[in-house]
C-alpha cells in the first residue's frame, strides 16, 4: 500500500482548532468537533496516551461517538465549566453529546479518573455509532479486551487498563476495538463511561461499572464544582467571557495534588505544518507557571498562586541550586527527551517527542520569575516565613553569581547560549525584588552588594542590549535583532511603560515582527533550528498589554482583537497562528497564550478611554 500523501494526511486529521479540552485537574482529553476523543492520557496529562490518534491516525486509538448519517455540528461549553455539549443535526433528528471528566469535592487526592459521555435525543430519531479503540503506551500496545458483563469490558495493555461501559451492547470487532450502534429517540439518554484503573485493581468486585444514575449524578456534581470555582473570580469588562474561559483553561492545565501547572495539554503538535519543531509541553515551566498564577491572582484565584509557590519550594528542596527550568507535574526533574518512532505525528509532522531537553538548559530568567512571585505574594499580605526567606536569599545570591553567564533564554534556543536581554532584565528584577522584600520586611541581607549588582546589570543592558542608533532594546547583547520578549521589560519594572526607549521598542516590534497584524517572537533564522515558524499569539497579547499601559488604547484594542480572533469557536488558543492558511499551530490549548490574554484584557480594562 502506498504511503499517504500530504493531501491525504491533511484530510484525515482535523484542524487543531477542531478540538475541545476536557480536564479533571489531573489529566486532559481532547474531543474533536466530529465527536471523537483523539487524545487522552492517564493517570496524569504527561502519562503515555491511551487514545492518541491526534499523533497517529491509524496507530493512536480513539473513541468516536457520532451520528451515522450526514449531519451539521454546533457546540459549546456549558457556562463556567469544561463540560462540552455538541449538537448533531441530521435530516431525521437532533441529538446532543455531553462530554466531561467528572470532578468531585476531595478530588485532589481521590479523583474519579473518568470520562463521561452522554448522548441525549432532542428531536426525531438519530442513528448513532460508537467505536472505541484503546491503544496503550503512546499507541505502541493494542488492548486486550475482556467482557465483564452486558455493555462492560476491560481493556488492558501493559501497566494500564480501562473499564469501558455503556447502557447499550458493545461488541468486539476484529481490530481490537469495541463497536456499537443505536438509534436514539427524542428524550432518551445513552451513557458511556471510561474509567482508568491499574490492571491489578480490575477485579469485578473492586471496580464496578457506574450505573446511568451514578453517571448523571457525577455530571451534576461536575457542573456544581466548576460553577463554584468560577464564581470566586472577578473578570474585567469588556472581555469578561474570554477571561473566564481562559481562567478555566488554566485551571484545567493545573495538577491538583501538587499545584503544578502544565504549559499545554499535548505534545508534538507542530509549529510548522509537516515540520520538526515539535515539543512536549505537558510539563510545568517555572516561567509559564509564574505568569499563570500572576494572571489568576489578578482575577482573584490566590490559592493557585500559593499552591505553585509551595510546589517550587518543595521540588527545589529549598535550594536555589536545585531550581530547574521545568519539572514534571509531580516534581520529577529527569525529563529526558525521547522520540516515539511508532507514531508518525500530526499530519506527518515527525518526530513525536516525549520529555523535553529544555529541562537541562540554563535559563536565568526563572530566578526573576520566582522573586517576582514572592514579592506579589508578600504585597497581597502573605509575607514569607523564615524558611522561605532563606530560599529567597539563596535565589538572589545565585543570580549575583550567575548573571554574567550566557543562557538559552525564554525561547529555549537550542544553539550556542547568548546574553539575552530578557534574561538579564529578569536577573535585574530578581535583585530588585529581593531588595524590596528585605527593606519592607526589615530582614538582614548584604544590601550593598545586592544594590551594586543590580546597578551593574542595568549598566550592562543599557550598554550592550540597547541599539542606540535605532533607540530600541534588542534580543541579545551586541546584536541588532529584535525580540518580542523585551515587551516584558516594563511589566517587571525594568523601565516604565511610557519610557521613550520602550515606546520606540514597542513600535519597532510592531513594525518589524508583524505579519498581518500578528507578532512573531523573533526572526526565526536566528534560533539555530531548521525551518521557520508562524506568528506567536501570546506575543500579540503582550503587544496589546504594553500599548494599553502606554495609553495607546486604540492600537492596543486592535492588537488584542487580532490575537483574540485566532481562538477557535470555543475560545481556546494554541501557541501559534499561520495568517496565510488561517490555521492555529503548536501545542493546544496553550497556557501562555491564555494567561497573556488575561493580562492584556486587564490592561485594557484599566487603561480607560484616552488614546494617543
Amino acid at each position: 500500500m502506498a504511503p499517504p500523501t500530504a493531501d491525504d494526511l491533511h484530510d484525515r486529521y482535523p484542524p487543531i482548532s477542531d478540538y475541545a479540552l476536557l480536564s479533571d485537574c489531573h489529566s486532559c482529553a481532547l474531543v474533536s468537533r466530529q465527536g471523537s476523543i483523539d487524545w487522552y492520557c492517564m493517570p496524569r496529562l504527561d502519562s503515555p496516551s491511551l487514545f492518541g490518534r491526534l499523533l497517529g491516525w491509524d496507530e493512536g486509538g480513539y473513541f468516536l461517538l457520532a451520528p451515522t448519517p450526514k449531519h451539521r455540528i454546533r457546540r459549546r461549553y456549558r457556562p463556567d465549566s469544561l463540560i462540552l455539549e455538541t449538537v448533531f443535526t441530521t435530516d431525521q433528528g437532533k441529538a446532543r453529546l455531553i462530554d466531561c471528566m467528572p470532578m468531585r469535592e476531595g478530588g485532589r487526592h481521590n479523583p474519579y479518573r473518568q470520562i463521561i459521555r452522554i448522548a441525549e435525543g432532542l428531536e426525531g430519531r438519530v442513528p448513532l455509532r460508537a467505536r472505541i479503540v484503546p491503544r496503550f503506551d503512546d499507541g505502541t500496545a493494542q488492548a486486550w479486551l475482556r467482557r465483564r458483563g452486558d455493555g462492560c469490558f476491560q481493556a488492558i495493555g501493559g501497566h494500564q487498563a480501562l473499564l469501558i461501559s455503556a447502557d447499550v451492547e458493545l461488541e468486539v470487532s476484529a481490530k481490537h476495538a469495541l463497536v456499537a450502534q443505536h438509534t436514539l429517540e427524542a428524550d432518551a439518554r445513552l451513557h458511556f463511561s471510561i474509567l482508568y484503573r491499574k490492571p491489578e485493581y480490575m477485579d469485578e468486585e473492586d471496580c464496578p461499572a457506574p450505573t446511568p444514575e451514578e453517571i448523571e449524578a457525577r455530571l451534576e456534581e461536575t457542573e456544581r464544582w466548576w460553577g463554584q470555582w468560577t464564581s470566586q473570580g472577578t473578570f474585567p469588562t469588556p472581555y469578561r467571557e474570554q477571561c473566564r474561559r481562559s481562567a478555566i483553561v488554566l485551571k484545567g492545565l493545573s495538577q491538583a495534588p501538587t499545584g503544578a501547572i502544565a504549559a499545554a495539554a499535548t505534545t508534538s503538535l507542530p509549529e510548522v505544518p509537516g515540520g520538526s519543531r515539535n515539543w512536549d509541553y505537558r510539563y510545568t515551566w517555572v516561567r509559564d507557571s509564574a505568569f499563570t498564577v500572576r494572571s489568576l491572582a489578578e482575577l482573584g484565584y490566590v490559592k493557585e498562586a500559593d499552591g505553585f509557590r509551595r510546589f517550587v519550594e518543595r521540588t527545589a528542596a529549598g535550594s536555589a541550586a536545585e531550581v530547574r527550568v521545568l519539572y514534571a507535574v509531580d516534581g520529577e526533574r529527569r525529563l529526558q527527551e525521547q522520540i516515539i518512532p511508532e507514531l508518525p505525528g500530526y499530519r506527518g509532522a515527525a518526530p513525536v517527542r516525549t520529555g523535553n531537553a529544555a529541562a537541562q538548559q540554563v535559563q536565568l530568567d526563572v530566578y526573576g520569575e520566582l522573586l517576582d512571585l514572592a514579592y506579589i505574594w508578600h504585597a497581597r499580605g502573605n509575607s514569607p516565613d523564615r524558611d522561605y526567606w532563606l530560599f529567597i536569599v539563596d535565589l538572589v545570591e545565585t543570580v549575583r553569581e550567575r548573571w554574567r553567564e550566557p543562557d538559552q533564554g525564554i525561547w529555549e534556543m537550542r544553539g550556542e547560549p547568548r546574553h539575552f536581554v530578557h534574561s538579564k532584565a529578569m536577573a535585574w528584577s530578581a535583585l530588585d525584588r529581593g531588595i524590596r522584600l528585605a527593606e519592607e520586611l526589615s530582614h538582614e541581607c548584604p544590601m550593598d552588594e545586592w544594590r551594586r549588582d543590580r546597578d551593574a546589570i542595568r549598566r550592562a543592558i543599557d550598554d550592550r542590549g540597547y541599539d542606540r542608533e535605532r533607540g530600541v532594546f534588542t534580543q541579545s547583547f551586541d546584536s541588532p535583532a529584535l525580540d518580542a520578549a523585551v515587551l516584558q521589560l516594563p511589566v517587571f519594572g525594568y523601565v516604565p511603560f511610557d519610557d521613550e526607549r520602550m515606546l520606540r521598542t514597542t513600535d519597532a516590534i510592531e513594525q518589524d515582527l508583524s505579519e498581518h497584524g500578528l507578532i512573531r517572537r523573533y526572526a526565526a533564522e536566528n534560533d539555530g533550528l531548521d525551518g521557520t515558524e508562524a506568528t506567536f499569539i501570546a506575543c500579540t497579547f503582550w503587544l496589546a498589554e504594553v500599548l494599553a499601559r502606554q495609553g495607546r488604547v486604540d492600537r492596543a484594542r486592535r492588537a488584542y482583537e487580532r490575537a483574540a480572533a485566532t481562538g477557535n469557536d470555543l475560545g481556546l488558543f494554541a501557541e501559534e497562528f499561520d495568517p496565510a492558511s488561517g490555521e492555529i499551530l503548536g501545542n493546544f490549548p496553550q497556557g501562555l497564550t491564555h494567561l497573556s490574554q488575561i493580562a492584556a484584557a486587564v490592561a485594557l480594562a484599566e487603561a480607560g478611554k484616552p488614546s494617543r
